[in-house]
């Protein structure tokens, strides 16, 4: 049997609702054997961050290259990054050419911040030009171009200004937006796609890090980028419309969902 490799360089959410164990579900889920480099520990709950500590960037670079080494790894992600040395120290161990998911987290749903401000330079300058994808949501979004993301074409124009900075593609994530479908628009060469699926009355914590895994596992797979988004959205909304109740009322998403609510993409009218 062939075994795809995906590689995830992310934060531990001890609840298992987010981080690096969600990502190594939905790498599970989607048949991909799911690699880890842990860059920061946290102690939360699915709806509050109480502490958090980056790991020592010597000790997340050697976990990294360790896997290098071992594994022929398909492609990578990065999720939580804490720290301007942990940001560098990833940017600095991963080889140019492995595909690369760049999930910019900069703060938890639940409101704790998770990137320092002076690591958002740092993942600008170093990471970003390195992304075969890009998926800020729209706050994060909106954090790095410095201007408000609420419409589809404030999402196109924001996608047009990271690709500019090197990012080779972007999915700006339409989830914390309004209206009765989930719209993620994906900008890359070809043009604009959104990837629509229903939207649900509910916030479901590790979403986005379920949607950037998903990306990940297609892409170690070996399918293309704008089949690998199809297949993301797919995993996530049936991730959140399945998502698991924690005991304190908060969601969390279930990449083992199996009921697979319908989404698809569609290129916008007179688009390129």
């Amino acid at each position: 049997m062939t075994v795809a490799y995906a590689l995830t360089c992310a934060g531990s959410d001890p609840s298992g609702g987010a981080g690096i164990q969600v990502d190594l579900r939905t790498f599970a889920a989607l048949d991909a054997w799911g690699l880890s480099a842990i860059t920061a520990l946290t102690a939360q709950t699915p709806s509050a961050v109480r502490a958090a500590a980056p790991v020592d960037p010597v000790m997340v670079a050697a976990q990294i290259e360790a896997l290098l080494e071992a594994f022929p790894v398909g492609a990578a992600k990065t999720g939580m990054l804490a720290t301007a040395p942990v940001c560098t120290a990833v940017a600095d161990a991963l080889p140019d050419d492995l595909p690369l998911v760049v999930d910019p987290v900069m703060a938890a749903t639940s409101g704790g911040r998770l990137l320092d401000p002076a690591a958002v330079a740092v993942l600008v300058e170093r990471l970003l030009p390195r992304a075969a994808l890009l998926t800020p949501n729209l706050g994060e979004a909106a954090a790095l171009v410095g201007r408000p993301v609420r419409t589809i074409d404030e999402m196109r124009e924001a996608a047009d200004i990271l690709r500019d900075l090197g990012a080779r593609a972007v999915l700006v994530k339409g989830g914390h937006g309004e209206g009765a479908e989930a719209i993620d628009l994906l900008v890359d060469d070809d043009g604009a796609f959104p990837f629509v699926g229903p939207r649900f009355p509910w916030d479901v914590h590790g979403s986005g890090c379920c949607l950037s895994a998903a990306i990940a596992a297609r892409l170690a797979q070996g399918a293309d980028l704008r089949t690998a988004v199809q297949d993301g959205k797919v995993v996530v909304t049936a991730a959140i419309a399945d998502a698991v109740r924690a005991p304190d009322g908060r969601r969390m998403a279930n990449p083992q969902a199996r009921r697979a609510p319908p989404c698809g993409f569609f290129p916008l009218p007179g688009a390129p």
